[in-house]
């Protein structure tokens, strides 16, 4: 063990963020390494290191590496590199514990910037500054100063701003399937999504991604990055798997200072928080925890909860914080650990539906089993347009009324059906795909959506429009262009 100055002019980014407070002048160095096992090294006669905390790791030839304590034992920590042991001698290297957390700086010089998951820029650019640091793992936001979310933000995808919309503040997350189109949707969102009447931008975490996956976000994102509008934080599948758990968190913090202290509308796209659950519970297993429900750590609902709860409106602070987490279920179970929590914590779903990917529809969204309980706040008069809600469960209903008949027409067959009834199934059918349906790069404004919608509530009879008053079915349809209840028109 030996005391050494800590100062690195060297480090950028979230490195240089995560190094001491300068007023510190010198930090215990440990030496003693008895095993490098993979990604982790193992530290023997330590004192007073805790769990989560920062650590440096100076190698024989002068370079830094970095990771997170992930055990302590009495006098032993187990440490996980965030790059990897490769290359370590266990005779040269020194271990220095920050005694703190990973911090990261915060400020605009985020935006515009391409970063790997724990925060270095990997764009090209130099590493990313700011006015001042601060802890990843974030403040809780008093319940007391929230503000009700009462703003819309457009996506510019029709199913998801006319029947479940995004409301500033909001956490909303979606619900896919292993093999359907969710990665596409988050970066459609990500490259698209608008909040009118104040400064806008997007924080996107890919967390566990395939090289694949991410290179296609950042290609999707690319123009609105150099816009200056986005920051793109890209956590790969072959990295440690500490830093999957670092992330969304590094992505929140991000968010927090640019809303908060900037002003800014924040939408925060966090793909895949199933990943992240699953890097969660391997983690928990080497630290030998008890495990909960599916292995899954006891903790999993307060450590998902202390992520999705730092999304909201402050009071007296301009800015908001929205979140949109994408998860997989695995297996198709909606009753998996992973999405059942965090059906309790969000408000609200966009559910996925394998049937509607099977028909070609993008994006898949079962619009019966998604909603947004905040968007009777953020839609209607003075926010959307008048038409928008009533609209929204007009075509909800009838959505509801078809799915019944077309479960009837497959036990006795359309043609026994009514009239009315042959209707309904016209209408799923146009719901789809006409309505639904768009290219993974269209953006469609609201007006265009809801006058989509109301074309396609054209193929039922007026006398089924219950949940539309007659003066919008007059301004919008009129008289004459109302078919009869026998069809004939």
């Amino acid at each position: 063990m030996s005391v050494a100055s800590c100062s690195d002019p060297k480090r950028g980014g979230a490195q240089a963020a995560a190094g001491h407070d300068a007023s510190v002048p010198q930090w215990i160095e440990y030496t003693h390494i008895q095993e490098l096992r993979g990604p982790l090294i193992v530290v023997a006669d330590v004192d007073g290191v805790g769990w989560d905390e920062f650590v440096l790791i100076r190698l024989g030839d002068g370079s830094v590496r970095h990771g997170l304590v992930l055990e302590v034992n009495r006098d032993l920590a187990v440490v996980e590199v965030l790059e990897s042991t490769t290359g370590m001698n266990i005779g040269q290297t020194r271990v220095e514990f920050t005694g703190q957390p990973l911090r990261i700086p915060v400020g605009d010089g985020w935006l515009g910037r391409v970063c790997n998951g724990r925060g270095e820029a990997i764009d090209g650019g130099p590493p990313v500054t700011g006015p001042r640091q601060v802890p990843v793992s974030g403040d809780p936001m008093n319940p007391l100063r929230r503000e009700t979310p009462t703003e819309p933000i457009l996506t510019g995808v029709s199913v998801v701003d006319a029947l479940m919309t995004i409301v500033r503040g909001q956490k909303l997350p979606v619900f896919s399937l292993p093999g359907l189109a969710h990665l596409q949707l988050a970066c459609q969102i990500a490259a698209q999504a608008t909040a009118a009447g104040a400064p806008f931008c997007v924080v996107f975490a890919g967390i566990g991604l395939t090289h694949t996956d991410a290179a296609y976000a950042r290609s999707v994102l690319d123009e609105r990055s150099a816009a200056g509008e986005l920051t793109l934080l890209l956590n790969s599948a072959d990295d440690p798997v500490i830093e999957r758990l670092l992330t969304p968190r590094i992505a929140l913090t991000i968010a927090e200072h640019l809303a908060f202290e900037s002003g800014r509308d924040v939408l925060v796209v966090l793909t895949d928080m199933t990943s992240y659950a699953e890097a969660l519970r391997e983690v928990s297993a080497a630290r030998g925890e008890i495990p909960a429900r599916r292995a899954y750590p006891g903790y999993l609902y307060s450590d998902l909860a202390t992520l999705y709860e730092r999304c909201g409106r402050l009071r007296d602070h301009p800015g908001s914080v929205t979140v949109l987490p994408v998860l997989t279920m695995p297996g198709g179970d909606i009753t998996h650990p992973v999405p059942d929590l965090t059906g309790y914590i969000t408000e609200g779903q966009i559910v996925f539906a394998t049937e509607m990917g099977d028909r070609g529809v993008y994006p898949p969204v079962d619009a019966l089993s998604s909603l947004s309980r905040l968007m009777h706040k953020g839609v209607g008069p003075g926010r959307t347009r008048d038409d928008h809600l009533p609209l929204a469960g007009q075509l909800l209903a009838a959505l509801a009324s078809a799915r019944k008949l077309q479960q009837l027409a497959e036990l006795i067959g359309a043609d026994a059906l009514r009239p009315v009834d042959r209707r309904y199934l016209e209408f799923a059918e146009a719901f789809a795909h006409e309505f639904v349906d768009q290219h993974v790069d269209e953006l469609r404004d609201l007006d265009t959506t809801l006058e989509l919608a109301w074309h396609v509530v054209r193929r039922l009879p007026r006398s089924e429009l219950s949940m539309l008053p007659s003066e919008l079915l007059n301004a919008h349809l009129g008289p004459e262009e109302l078919p009869g209840v026998d069809g004939t028109g």
